[in-house]
Order: structure tokens, then sequence, then C-alpha cells
């Protein structure tokens, strides 16, 4: 059995699903009917614009964002889709923290479902640093279907490094 290293925490039985796509060569197919959609949030000037009416709906009384944009230096094979970052400066007798944002490029060109699900969860961390139950109540809150699209983001980055997918 192949290991899917995106799906890894997942049961066995949805893995094997997984698999029985990927060995039809149908899971490109099944993410594009699911989601057939590209956004065009493709500057960090719109990604900021976005994130900021996404917190504005859901998260009114979290801290302020500072900076947000697409970053191509985040490592989708350790995890990081997006980055939510703190930076805290001392300026003259007063300690300020910025709050960032980061998403990984790759979703320039993925559907807005998934961008959407990026920024829910860096939004979430303003709340929440932690990924624990209040945490995903929280993903849940702003996007009641947040546990669903993360699984098939999962699935679309293992569809990503299958070989028929850069064909």
């Amino acid at each position: 059995m192949t290991p899917l290293k995106y799906l890894q925490a997942y049961p066995p039985a949805l893995q094997d699903k997984v698999r029985e796509l990927i060995a039809q060569e149908r899971l490109g197919e099944h993410l594009a009917k699911r989601y057939p959609d590209h956004h065009d949030v493709q500057s960090d000037k719109a990604l900021y614009a976005y994130v900021a009416d996404l917190k504005q709906q859901h998260l009114k009384n979290a801290p302020g964002i500072d900076k947000v944009l697409y970053d191509s230096k985040l490592d989708v094979m350790q995890r990081a889709l997006g980055l939510h970052t703190t930076i805290s400066r001392v300026q003259g007798s007063r300690l300020k923290a910025k709050k960032e944002i980061r998403v990984a490029s790759l979703f320039k060109a993925a559907a807005p479902e998934f961008l959407q699900m990026i920024v829910v969860h860096e939004l979430a961390h303003l709340k929440e640093a932690e990924h624990n139950k209040a945490f995903y109540q929280l993903c849940n809150y702003m996007l009641p279907d947040y546990h669903q699209r993360e699984f098939d983001l999962r699935m679309y980055l293992t569809w990503r490094e299958l070989p028929e997918a850069n064909r």
C-alpha cells in the first residue's frame, strides 16, 4: 500500500477510497468536479482585502492584521500551507507586535474553497494559537464545512504530486 502522506491521520477506509481513485487515475477528475472554479485573488493586495473581509465577517474583535501575502517559500512538504506570525519590535519605550499571514503561492491557482479554508485556518490562529478543540470549533464557526474542505485540500495536495497530474 502506498502511504498517503497528507492523509495519514484519516481512517484507513478513507485512505483506501483515495488510493482507489489514484489507481483508476480519477483523483484529478473527482476534484475537478467538486471544485471546478479558480479564484481571482492573485495579488498580495487582493489577498489582504480578502483576508480582511473574512476577518471582519467573523472575528471583529480579534487583533488587526498588518501584512498578508502569498509566499513562494512556504514548503508544503513541511505542512506549511499558510503561516501566521507575530513579530514583536521595541519602538522607544513600547513593544509593538505586528501580525502577518502568509499563504503558500500554490494557492494562487487553486479552487476558491481551498484558499478560503487556508485563510480561515490562519485567522483562527489570531484567537487560538494551538490546534485544539476551541481552534477547530472556531474554524467550523467561520466555515461550517471546514473539515470536509481540509480533507479535500489534502487530496488535492496528494493529486498534485502524482505523475499524471503533471502531464
